[in-house]
């Protein structure tokens, strides 16, 4: 409780100090929902930097590591936040966080350049809610796919046409970097197999379809298990991980990884297991390895997303950069695991070339988006 009413206070008191900045010093404002935000925000800050471009950031998470540095600021999830953004008066304002204008979180009375940032390569028009994107003005595309279902929405729901950028997906490319500089482990010892399990969260997701069975099965063949949870699972279900870490961890076989943004569960697994996470897709990618997905009920939060008629990235991409089994053939995992490491090579290659063909422009995301912001702002002067 004594923490409840500090994060409030501090939250008033830096809605305040931000207010009281000049137009000039908060000409380009970054927000972050969730301290994991900044992994697909981090790299276009940076090369704002490196052009001079002075950046303000804003946080909800009252435990973000940057609460300390100067030109941040800690704005909560309560009121304070709510008048940010009703009373917002910056050139360019970007975040990750989808649904802005439909629920509590208002456009600004000021005129402002909205910029999204997608935290997930995935189709745009399944997964998040029917308007999610409406109210924005340049949203970052991760590959065409996402540009042809906007332009698709816009037409269907008559909608004015937004700008949408060839950008690229920044958490990708800071997987590749930290894979390359990532060192590995001695050559000299035998590593078992690894698997890294990354449910996705809600009806579909792994926890709620025989995430128990798989796990049973994979240590039973003798197979390592690390299990990362989705942030939202954690949410709903606080207690699930204690749960699950007591029942495996005397197999020696099971990890639990609390940190969704590690790399090293990542890079040490030999495949991951998922079913239809964003997540599964930037494994894939990073790491050029292919991925088992159990074939559970899609992820759906748009009910009208067929008005939209076009098949989703997730659905046609999944049987290209793994394998789909069913529920009914879980046994067969091990069997597929071992397949996977005997044509390394083979899906390395597979995957490598598909992730040129989806993703804009690999390895250069942060730079790009700066030169766009700063395209923008140099309009807007």
């Amino acid at each position: 409780m004594k923490n409840y009413f500090y994060n409030f206070y501090k939250a008033w008191q830096n809605l305040i100090k931000f207010k009281k900045l000049s137009k000039n010093d908060k000409q380009i404002v970054f927000y972050a929902e969730t301290s994991a935000d900044w992994a697909w925000l981090d790299l276009i800050i940076e090369h704002l930097s490196k052009l001079n471009k002075k950046v303000i950031r804003i946080t909800s998470d009252p435990n973000d590591d940057y609460n300390s540095l100067k030109n941040v600021f800690y704005i909560g999830y309560g009121s304070p936040r709510t008048i940010l953004f009703n009373t917002l008066d910056v050139k360019i304002f970007v975040m990750t966080l989808a649904d802005l204008n439909s629920y509590y979180l208002k456009k600004s009375i000021h005129p402002v350049n909205y910029f999204y940032i997608f935290h997930s390569i995935m189709s745009t028009h399944r997964v998040y809610n029917e308007h999610a994107f409406d109210a924005y003005d340049t949203i970052f595309c991760t590959g065409n796919h996402q540009i042809l279902e906007i332009r698709k929405t816009e037409k269907i729901y008559g909608l004015p046409k937004k700008n949408l950028e060839q950008h690229g997906y920044a958490r990708l490319d800071s997987l590749i970097n930290a894979k390359r500089n990532f060192k590995k482990l001695s050559t000299n010892k035998k590593k078992s197999i690894s698997v890294l399990i990354a449910p996705s969260w809600g009806v579909g997701s792994l926890v709620n379809n025989n995430l128990d069975k798989i796990i049973q099965i994979l240590i039973g063949s003798n197979i390592n298990v690390t299990l990362r949870l989705h942030p939202m699972t954690k949410r709903h279900y606080p207690n699930l991980s204690n749960q699950i870490n007591k029942k495996y961890q005397s197999s020696g076989k099971f990890n639990f990884d609390s940190n969704i943004a590690s790399v090293t569960s990542l890079v040490n697994a030999d495949t991951m297991i998922s079913e239809w996470s964003g997540s599964a897709f930037e494994y894939a990618f990073a790491m050029e390895k292919p991925v088992i997905f159990i074939d559970t009920d899609p992820k759906i939060h748009n009910p009208s997303w067929q008005k939209i008629q076009i098949p989703c990235f997730e659905e046609y991409t999944r049987s290209k950069v793994g394998k789909i089994i069913s529920q009914n053939d879980l046994d067969k995992i091990p069997e597929v695991i071992n397949q996977f490491l005997k044509h390394k090579e083979k899906w390395s290659s597979i995957i490598s070339k598909l992730r040129e063909q989806t993703v804009f422009n690999i390895g250069q995301s942060g730079k790009i988006g700066a030169e766009l912001i700063c395209k923008s702002l140099d309009k807007k002067n």
